[in-house]
């Protein structure tokens, strides 16, 4: 069963309609027992990082997002959902992430136009799983104002000021800054790579 997460402020509408564009099935889930059934797990977020992890503590997913993560089980974070794999946002600095990776998710620099929404160019790194079978920049469609640094494990990057990790890449684990929910063909594929994987 593929788990979409629904916390009460996810962009699920438009996940939705990729999943089943793609012709899968798929299940809304709000607890931890619907995430323990899971075969695959896709974590949409949008809104503000201190409210999405005070969510997700409120339903009492935390360990178990984890702990079926360490299981591992494919999990797949979209935009705030990538985000939330990190110790912290400085966004919400009061707020713990999830953790799974060290460091702190970082505000674009002073003088950049927030937030970068529209569409910009992935440079995808060859060995990609998730970006499998695309152009080397393909188009892609961003909306956010914090970002997370580019690091080991990033699978494609983005420049906007700065470059950035724009999708991560680690085992099971796979998390993406931009929606592909809302990039088009590009998108389909995307998510239609992880259904795959």
């Amino acid at each position: 069963m593929i788990a979409i997460f629904d916390y009460g402020a996810g962009n699920l509408r438009s996940v939705q309609n990729t999943l089943g564009e793609l012709g899968c099935e798929y299940t809304l889930v709000r607890d931890a027992a619907g995430l323990d059934a899971a075969s695959k797990m896709i974590l949409p977020g949008v809104g503000h990082f201190g409210q999405m992890m005070r969510a997700l503590d409120e339903l009492q997913v935390r360990e178990t997002l984890l702990t079926r993560i360490s299981a591992g089980v494919p999990f797949l974070g979209i935009c705030l959902g990538m985000q939330a794999l990190f110790e912290k946002s400085e966004e919400a600095p009061e707020v713990s992430g999830l953790g799974l990776y060290p460091g702190a998710v970082q505000r674009f620099p002073e003088g950049a136009r927030v937030p970068h929404m529209g569409w910009n160019e992935l440079e995808v790194k060859p060995e990609s799983r998730l970006l499998r079978n695309l152009k080397t920049r393909p188009y892609v469609y961003f909306a956010h104002s914090y970002y997370v640094p580019e690091n080991s494990r990033a699978a494609a990057t983005c420049t906007y000021e700065l470059k950035y990790t724009a999708v991560l890449e680690s085992g099971n684990v796979y998390g993406v800054q931009f929606h592909p929910e809302k990039s088009g063909a590009v998108g389909l594929r995307i998510v239609g790579n992880f259904l795959e994987i």
